[in-house]
């Protein structure tokens, strides 16, 4: 399911972050100005910064809901001895697929001024100015969250090439220079075009349709998101590297390629046209089309562990028809019903198991048995009492002649017990 199947979110600034409201939810600590300085002549490196330099202002963005809050971190705090300094995730290091959850991004602010003669000026800002940054850049803001992909019924956030763009032109929208009187002039806000190293899955497939994979029409959610996920060693990775590895098709570098999932799940929902994708195992197990289609299917006494390939391609073609009349396409139907047959297939196993085991054990058992009684039968005939083979055949479960061959073995030889 691509983006345009779900509402979108509006940019705003968080209540609590408003001159109206006195700013209730922030409380800003800049350091004093001796804590903050620069000495380049100094001998040691730790003692070239000043311990108010590690001070940092931010705004940050939560691209699901479009919230937009600022905030500071507290300078009197080692950064080694605290956790995250700030409130969500910094764009660089959350790559260019899925967003983390939750998705918020943060933008630290410069405070470090150098000017043409290498003179260190900062410039920390107070909370009317931080709203007021804000509220400036809450077009651009409202740009990346309408333009992000989502995925899915759940949508699932994913970079597109337009969101990506749209963050960079935020983050030039958040850089300031200082003149001679100490203003602060913030950068011109943007709507940039999307570069053309900038490429969309989806643009991809439409312009190699000879490199797609039929199979993603049936494919199931996890199938689509395994293949999105493609990693090699080297080269792209993602659905355009997972489909020029085996065409051994390569693609020139420099390119970043935005929307893995969002166009796999595009792809199927266009072949699938007015019909619903729904995995094959929900579909049987949970509706009653699909649970009535597996019963009318079944042979009584039959066991789906039986069923050679043939007879699971007949099964799935009947349940694709089935399915069909109800609007439904169902995903992942031959592996769904394979894996079913291997899961009969190891109970049934673990059946001869389980028999086989049983048997030893009542074979040694048995051996232990008619090692008591050849033991006790030996005795017996060797007290010679007068009793008849056929006499002693009954007491052992024996036979009369196999009675009368062992008494004849102990006769011809004492130490000689034959096992019957």
């Amino acid at each position: 399911m691509s983006r345009a199947a779900h509402s979108k979110p509006t940019a705003h600034v968080v209540v609590g972050y408003t001159p109206q409201e006195g700013f209730v939810a922030v409380q800003l600590s800049p350091p004093p100005a001796e804590y903050v300085w620069h000495d380049r002549q100094a001998e040691h490196y730790q003692e070239r910064f000043g311990p108010g330099n590690g001070y940092q202002q931010w705004l940050a963005v939560d691209a699901a809901t479009g919230a937009v809050w600022f905030g500071d971190t507290d300078w009197r705090t080692l950064e080694e001895e605290v956790g995250p300094r700030f409130p969500g995730h910094r764009r660089a290091d959350a790559g260019d697929g899925a967003l983390p959850s939750p998705a918020v991004f943060v933008l630290p602010l410069t405070h470090r001024v150098v000017d043409e003669q290498g003179v260190c000026t900062w410039r920390f800002f107070g909370a009317e100015e931080l709203y007021a940054l804000a509220r400036r850049i809450l077009p651009v803001v409202q740009r990346v969250i309408g333009s992000l992909h989502r995925v899915g019924p759940t949508a699932e956030l994913e970079w597109s090439a337009e969101a990506a763009t749209a963050w960079t032109d935020l983050e030039h929208g958040c850089r300031y220079t200082v003149d001679e009187t100490g203003a602060v002039a913030w950068a011109r806000p943007r709507m940039s075009g999307v570069p053309g190293w900038r490429v969309e899955v989806a643009d991809f497939l439409a312009r190699n349709p000879e490199l797609c994979d039929p199979a993603w029409a049936t494919a199931t959610d996890a199938e689509l998101d395994a293949y999105a996920a493609y990693e090699p060693d080297s080269g792209y990775g993602g659905v355009p590297g997972r489909m020029c590895a085996p065409a051994e098709v390569a693609i020139e570098e420099g390119y970043t390629f935005y929307g893995h999932r969002a166009a796999l799940y595009a792809y199927r929902a266009a072949a699938c046209g007015d019909r619903t994708p729904v995995e094959a195992s929900v579909w049987l197990r949970s509706s009653d089309a699909g649970r009535s289609s597996w019963e009318a299917a079944k042979v009584v006494g039959a066991s789906l562990a039986d069923a050679p390939d043939c007879v699971l391609a007949h099964l799935a073609e009947m349940f694709r028809a089935a399915a069909a009349d109800q609007g439904v396409v169902l995903t992942g139907l031959p592996a769904y019903l394979r894996q079913e047959r291997a899961g009969e297939r190891v109970a049934v196993d673990e059946t001869l198991c389980a028999a086989g085991e049983e048997l030893k054990r009542l074979e040694d058992l048995l051996k232990e048995i008619r090692l008591v009684r050849n033991t006790i039968l030996t005795r017996v005939l060797g007290w010679a009492d007068g009793r008849d083979d056929e006499a002693i055949a009954s007491l052992a479960a024996m036979s009369p002649a196999a009675v009368a061959e062992w008494r004849e073995r102990l006769t011809a030889d004492q130490g000689g017990s034959p096992e019957r």
